[in-house]
């Protein structure tokens, strides 16, 4: 059999790519035209070496973690491919800088120079106006609310733990973070707005899964906010990719300031992190669960949600109502 050239396979949008995959103590190659890692066996006795394929057309993000390594002829490949790579800490999350993404994953982006160009026009048109890139922040706001009602509201597995988008807790902090985010002037106002909210999701989760006395610390302390940036980190790896493959840098952002490097990531990957990560890692840390179960539990949630399509979606209409709107105006003066 001829061996498989990356050019060869067939293509999948990155918005419907089913597979992320994050790997540790492996080494990532590329044998017979394939993307393989390679692991040892577990077997005392053994010494076989044990390889698994991995489905580069259908991946969007890979994650390598402790004792990984990759070859020059893999992320070829992989580069071909679009998928996105990066280098982290153990379990995603490194113990120490777990805010940052540019230092706390160093990611490796694919070169092209034919990705889209409609979306960065579009975002340049408004991001350099402090109140067209307040209203962009907003709109981020108002998704990230709709996926959590989305989500909550449709699966079963949420509810039977009780999380409950009709709440009243729940209601009642929404009906202040509308108002305020309606009446917010400036990005630090949302800031806050969004830091209120989120204060009572936790407790909110804390309270669903008898978690005594949780308080966030990005530095691990306990299974569920050892879950939280472990998700967090999946969440932007997401987010990174939908950026990428729309040809957005990730220094434009609409939320998080100006001068944070990686901001942008921060802002699309918000717009999941509540409806799926947050309950999830509340969840998983009250049954104990392992870092490979909690991800794959994260994982299967956001393809049954589609998360990464509705990023797309939210990223992509926030840049082409601009772009539109202004090619729009053009056409009427040439008119």
């Amino acid at each position: 059999m001829d061996n498989l050239q990356s050019s060869d396979l067939k293509s999948i949008l990155h918005s419907k790519r089913a597979n992320m995959f994050y790997l540790e103590y492996c080494r990532v190659m590329q044998k017979d035209g394939r993307v393989l890692y390679l692991t040892e066996s577990l077997g005392k006795q053994s010494k076989e070496n044990l390889y698994y394929n991995i489905p580069i057309a259908n991946t969007t993000v890979i994650l390598l973690g402790n004792g990984t390594s990759i070859t020059q002829a893999a992320m070829r490949m992989l580069a071909q491919a679009g998928v996105l790579v990066g280098f982290s800490g153990g379990g995603g999350t490194p113990l120490y800088m777990a805010n940052d993404v540019e230092q706390a994953i160093e990611w490796f982006t694919p070169q092209s120079e034919y990705r889209p160009t409609e979306y960065l026009h579009g975002w340049m048109q408004f991001w350099f106006d402090d109140q067209k890139r307040l209203a962009a922040a907003k709109t981020l706001q108002q998704k990230r609310i709709e996926f959590l009602k989305k989500v909550w509201t449709k699966d079963k597995d949420l509810k039977t733990e009780g999380f409950s988008f009709d709440d009243t807790a729940i209601q009642n902090a929404l009906d202040s973070f509308y108002t305020r985010t309606e009446q917010a002037k400036k990005q630090s106002d949302l800031l806050l707005t969004e830091a209120q909210l989120t204060k009572v999701l936790y407790k909110y989760a804390a309270n669903n899964t008898n978690t005594a006395e949780f308080k966030r610390q990005h530095v691990s302390t306990d299974l569920a906010n050892d879950f939280l940036n472990h998700g967090n980190y999946l969440a932007y790896g997401l987010a990174a990719s939908c950026l990428w493959v729309l040809g957005i840098p990730h220094g434009f952002a609409v939320m998080h300031g100006k001068t944070r490097r990686g901001a942008l990531v921060f802002d699309v990957a918000d717009l999941i992190k509540d409806a799926i990560v947050l309950p999830w890692a509340f969840i998983c840390g009250k049954e104990n669960a392992t870092e490979q179960e909690f991800r794959q539990q994260i994982l299967q949630a956001f393809t049954d949600h589609k998360a990464l399509d509705y990023m797309f979606d939210t990223v992509k209409a926030i840049a082409l109502s601009n772009h539109d709107e202004i090619n729009n105006k053009e056409a009427n003066k040439d008119a």
